[in-house]
């Protein structure tokens, strides 16, 4: 239950941050949606106790802002490229994963793909092959610095 009220609340703030209208009707029909919804998440059994760590909400938002500047970066990294001011030298690597878990090497995936210049290929059990559009690229990836700044469940619970 504590968990579906988290959901409930989440929910809430995010209709309110999104609509930005504040008239009673539209309270009203925004409260019923999330009402709805809950219910509807509640019946399909899809909220449990891993549903959303809160403990590590503001860690994901410092990721996330992180690794939007890390695109902003990135962009301007294949733009100089593709205009011919830095040269391209495409590499294939495996990257090393952590025991992190599931959770960790799908995130970790995930945010390689979506900066420019990188794209993650295949997933093993130890490593994760990328392609990089530049050695430099493929020397960061190699350091970790990436896979390192993801938080995680364990950090959460030994900083809690």
């Amino acid at each position: 239950m504590k968990h579906l009220l988290n959901l409930g609340i989440i929910l809430a703030i995010l209709w309110l941050v999104m609509s930005g209208h504040f008239t009673p009707l539209l309270m009203s029909l925004g409260l019923l949606s999330v009402v709805i919804c809950l219910f509807i998440a509640h019946r399909m059994d899809v909220v449990d106790g891993h549903s959303h760590p809160v403990h590590m909400s503001f860690k994901l938002i410092r990721f996330w802002l992180w690794l939007g500047w890390q695109i902003i970066l990135a962009n301007i990294d294949v733009a100089a490229r593709i205009l011919g001011f830095k040269p391209i030298k495409p590499q294939l690597i495996a990257v090393p994963l952590s025991d992190e878990g599931e959770l960790h090497h799908t995130i970790y995936a995930n945010s390689i793909t979506l900066t420019p210049g990188s794209a993650s290929v295949h997933m093993l059990d130890d490593h994760l092959i990328v392609h990089t559009i530049s050695a430099e690229g493929a020397d960061e990836l190699l350091q970790g610095d990436m896979a390192k700044r993801i938080p995680t469940d364990r950090q959460g619970a030994n900083n809690a």
